[in-house]
């Protein structure tokens, strides 16, 4: 099918749809109690729980302590800071920053990623990014790529201030659109020393041009001057609306890739309370300013590790990142996988190879 062809509306569903497929001097720490533990929500259907998939996974191995921290906008970040029970906090430990999906909240696939990576050794930090789960930001639900940046780089402000942690040795994954926002944060914050990403979407890619470029020009205007309209909506006091995301229903009309994220976001193998996956109309044209693989060859030499999905519909932009970027990296391809599987599925997700590069990298 040519969906350049297509009518706006149902272009609109097929590409918003897809699209989640989801200060130094102001810093404070606030780890005094352990992190809730979020357990499926009831009540939901189970979803596709196959290859082992465990989003809400915890370990008797590692302890969690919730965190807060500013940014360098003094917005508050929220994440929960993982560290394995045997390690030695007299010596100094490699760490890892974990963002979570576009749209999502910490408690999906970004803390199941950080206690896999704590059982292996490393200290590891999931977090909130601004405007969404437990983290500043108002109104919510904004798109804002330059503040998720921030984040990661303010998460990094965090972890070299902890005693037990080697800040010469910190890296980041980025699961979904956050592995675009970890690469935008690298490119300009040379103490993240390597990166991963994990079902990466380019952001800004996804929103002006679609999957596959399938986007028009024309198409592509549509939608900016309906999110502006909707800003004088909102200016005037009026309702605010949301975009893209993940379907809150199925119908007989939903695409292959809306089925795919609802099994995992509206079904008890995903879900959470704290998030709709839906960001603001009026904001999510941001993303149309946002090039992340702009200059990504600039991160050289420090390392970068990409991996996708054999049949993810977003493994184009791994494999774009990857031609772009400078030495050393690696493209790693799970056969078999799409892009959701990549969230929780843990017979799928490559956690020995996410332990050996960051082993060998943050040496």
């Amino acid at each position: 099918m040519n969906t350049t062809k297509l009518p706006l509306a149902t272009h609109r569903r097929f590409l918003l749809g897809a699209l989640l497929l989801g200060s130094f001097s102001a810093l404070v720490a606030c780890a005094s109690h352990p992190a809730s533990v979020m357990r499926p929500t009831p009540g939901l259907a189970s979803g596709d729980t196959a290859h082992g998939a465990d989003n809400f996974y915890t370990s008797d191995r590692v302890t969690v302590q919730k965190v807060a921290f500013k940014n360098q906008y003094t917005m508050k970040v929220v994440g929960n800071l993982f560290v394995p029970k045997d390690l030695n906090r007299s010596a100094k430990a490699p760490a890892i920053v974990v963002g979570h999906p576009m749209g999502a909240v910490k408690e999906q696939s970004a803390n199941l990623y950080a206690t896999k990576m704590a059982e292996q050794g490393f200290v590891t930090l999931s977090l909130d990014l601004s405007f969404w789960g437990e983290s500043d930001g108002e109104p919510r639900n904004v798109v804002a790529p330059d503040i998720y940046a921030e984040d990661f780089s303010a998460a990094v402000d965090f972890l070299r201030t902890q005693p037990f942690v080697d800040k010469e040795r910190i890296g980041a994954i980025g699961i979904c659109g956050s592995g675009s926002f970890v690469i935008s944060a690298a490119k300009i914050d040379p103490r993240i020393k390597a990166i991963a990403t994990v079902s990466m979407y380019d952001m800004g890619a996804a929103n002006r041009n679609g999957l596959r470029h399938s986007v028009t020009l024309e198409q592509r205007k549509k939608l900016i001057e309906e999110a502006a309209l909707q800003r004088d909506v909102e200016f005037a006091g009026g309702e605010t609306r949301y975009t893209s995301g993940t379907p809150e229903a199925l119908n007989d009309e939903s695409t292959a890739i809306e089925r795919e994220f609802y099994d995992f976001y509206r079904t008890a193998r995903g879900h959470s309370p704290n998030t709709t996956t839906h960001p603001t109309l009026s904001s999510n044209t941001r993303f149309m300013n946002f090039y992340p693989f702009t200059d990504i060859e600039t991160i050289s030499p420090r390392p970068l590790l990409f991996i996708a999905g054999e049949n993810a519909h977003s493994r184009e932009f791994s494999d774009e990142a990857y031609r772009l970027a400078g030495e050393p990296k690696e493209l790693v391809i799970v056969p078999g996988a799409g892009h959701v599987d990549l969230y929780d599925r843990v017979n799928l997700i490559p956690f020995d190879k996410l332990t050996t590069f960051f082993r060998s990298r943050l040496r």
